[in-house]
């Protein structure tokens, strides 16, 4: 898999580049029509060395205005739900698929997804989960390489190279679908038991693929 280019790296490594690198490439991307109808770039924040990182479809109304995601309805109920996996906000990555919103909320289009992905692999390799939870189709889709629907992947952890991966219900979905939301929760209990009997291990990180491209990991329940 390509690695982007980033100024004043060669073929760099897990967690070698930062994350204000990395927003310092992106500058005011106008890699595809959506830089021309947002009104802020929504890159991703929390805790660059996360052990879990969230993975969103891209930012809607409130989050295009604040330049942050997860600040609408969705996120408040991400922030309520995290503590069943023992988390807490200040202790996860968070970023979208796309980093603009798509007029009227709609679904971001191939050619969008395809011109923002390298900002988001980046964004995974220089963070280096240990887990990423997939919240909704686009993004299990784009981390697992797959057409199958998160009704389908959800409900078990996925690996891929380095990488436990949880899709998951949008918490968004959750709001309109409140029959999901007990789901939604099944799986985050299922990280939290994950992350409880993995600690963390002191090694450095061994590099490898990142998702979101073809990769020569495997695809399989671990739990």
């Amino acid at each position: 898999m390509s690695v982007m280019k980033i100024p004043g790296h060669d073929h760099q490594g897990p967690r070698e580049v930062s994350l204000e690198e990395i927003r310092e490439v992106m500058g005011d991307c106008q890699l595809c029509p959506l830089g021309e109808t947002r009104n802020k770039l929504v890159f991703g924040v929390g805790n660059p060395h996360a052990r879990v990182m969230f993975i969103g479809e891209g930012p809607g109304k409130n989050e295009d205005m604040q330049g942050e995601p997860f600040v609408g309805a969705a996120g408040h109920k991400l922030d309520a739900l995290l503590g069943v996996a023992g988390l807490k906000r200040e202790d996860i990555y968070i970023a979208n698929v796309i980093k603009c919103r798509p007029p009227a909320n709609r679904n971001p289009k191939p050619d969008e997804i395809a011109a923002c992905s390298p900002f988001l692999r980046e964004q995974i390799r220089s963070i280096w989960p240990d887990v990423i939870v997939c919240l909704g189709n686009f993004a299990s889709q784009f981390v697992l390489q797959t057409d199958a629907g998160v009704t389908t992947l959800r409900g078990r952890l996925h690996q891929t190279g380095h990488f436990v991966v949880a899709p998951t219900f949008h918490p968004a979905a959750c709001i309109y679908h409140s029959d999901w939301q007990p789901l939604l929760e099944d799986d985050l209990r299922m990280v939290g038991r994950w992350l409880t009997e993995h600690p963390v291990r002191g090694e450095a990180p061994a590099a490898g693929d990142v998702p979101g491209a073809p990769a020569s990991g495997t695809d399989g329940g671990v739990a």
